[in-house]
């Protein structure tokens, strides 16, 4: 089922539709280095393949789970040797699960990379700015894909019924498609995966017709959901799982997820800052010291490893989810965005202005400014927003008792802003 041309991919319009950043490198023949992140199942793998064939370009795969510094050197010295007998455009070096490459093993890659010896291609389901080192990092493009949505998995789904070898021979009558879609969650080959399954447990009518509807979804799928593939079947539904336990103050939750991802080889450090953007988001200043913890708790997980890691993320997980909650500096940093896609040349108070020049001082950069600590109590009433969003509060302290204290003391400062309530 998978494509051979970009006529016949699904999904990521924004790269590969008319006129897009990835089209227009495909269409034009020049090719640079770039690192495909996104969810499992969206078509990273493909296309990668297609952009080779469309190009006619040699072809070198590695996976990141079983090569090793050895296997890279390996193919860099095939393309040099390639080189050196053809005129043809560099190979295209595609790397799967990227993210899980060493520093060693991608330090390998970096001079032929740099060099032009071949065009590197990555796949990641991780956040590049993560796992892969800066040199290398600096010398891609980083290209986001997204879940396939209803529309995509519904021509993935006709195109089985009515393509597949197998599939097209058999009456198949999809009577409903919202667990189908749901239970894919936006991964293509999920979706086939499920649509097989379904296929395969259901028996058919009297007229010999397989129908497929969201209860026989459901039922087959009721086993399955058992099982944790760090490959990314159920991936993002477990992780999802545990940060809804810890936001939702279940600490015995938490760890039987937690302890989940751990079973299924989960990598320790994705947990790790799973639980530093949980205490930063959903803690925040309801108990600062969370995300000190959380913190720590990378830096000991890095250090130690597994099995020992299990140990800190566990206490860090009933820690965090044990502690009373707050969004509000999510909130507050959100709608501080929000005011700048609204205006994002509001002119900095000509009092706020650094002047570090005599010229910057007869304009009157500086002109005004008070200083907080020459007044009682080191605050001076002073307007600290642009003129056109005075007035805007962005952040709202929340009921907690550490958040009280803080909304005592904007009471003092800022009576005009802050009213009791």
């Amino acid at each position: 089922m998978r494509p051979k041309d970009l006529s016949e991919y699904v999904g990521q319009r924004h790269l590969v539709g008319p006129g897009c950043i990835l089209r227009n490198m495909i269409d034009s023949g020049n090719l640079s280095s770039f690192i495909l992140w996104g969810p499992p199942g969206v078509g990273k793998t493909t296309l990668a393949s297609i952009i080779a064939h469309t190009l006619d370009r040699e072809f070198y795969t590695l996976s990141a789970v079983s090569s090793g510094v050895k296997d890279v050197r390996d193919v860099i010295e095939k393309a040099k040797n390639k080189s050196l007998f053809s005129s043809a455009a560099a190979p295209i070096l595609f790397i799967d699960e990227i993210h899980r490459f060493n520093k060693a093993q991608q330090d390998a890659l970096l001079g032929a990379v740099e060099s032009g010896t071949v065009v590197l291609v990555g796949a990641t389901t991780e956040n590049p700015s993560f796992e892969v080192i800066t040199p290398l990092l600096s010398r891609c493009q980083v290209f986001v894909l997204k879940s396939l949505d209803a529309s995509d998995l519904d021509i993935l789904l006709k195109r089985a019924l009515s393509t597949d070898p197998e599939l097209k021979e058999r009456k198949i009558s999809v009577d409903e498609t919202e667990a189908l879609f749901r239970q894919s969650g936006g991964d293509g080959r999920k979706l086939l995966n499920i649509l097989e399954i379904v296929v395969d447990a259901t028996l058919p009518d009297e007229s010999g017709t397989i129908h497929i509807d969201n209860r026989s979804v459901s039922s087959c799928l009721q086993e399955n959901m058992a099982i944790y593939d760090k490959g990314g079947e159920m991936h993002y539904d477990i992780i999802s799982a545990f940060i809804k336990s810890v936001r939702g103050s279940d600490p015995n939750a938490a760890v039987y997820w937690m302890a989940r991802m751990l079973a299924g080889g989960e990598d320790p450090l994705f947990i790790a800052r799973r639980l530093c953007i949980l205490a930063a988001e959903d803690i925040g200043l309801a108990n600062p010291n969370a995300l000190l913890l959380a913190d720590a708790t990378f830096r000991i997980v890095h250090s130690i490893g597994m099995p020992e890691a299990r140990i800190p993320l566990s206490e860090c997980a009933v820690y965090l989810a044990s502690s009373p909650k707050s969004n509000s500096a999510y909130l507050a940093v959100d709608a501080a965005l929000g005011a700048v896609e609204e205006d994002k040349t509001a002119p900095v108070p000509l009092y706020l202005r650094n002047a570090p020049t005599s010229l910057m001082k007869d304009l009157g950069y500086s002109d005004g400014y008070l200083y907080a600590h020459d007044f009682e109590g080191h605050f001076v009433d002073l307007e600290f927003m642009p003129e056109k969003f005075r007035g805007r509060v962005f952040y709202e302290p929340q009921p907690n008792p550490q958040e009280e204290r803080l909304k005592s003391y904007l009471l003092a400062c800022w009576p005009k802003y802050y009213t009791k309530k």
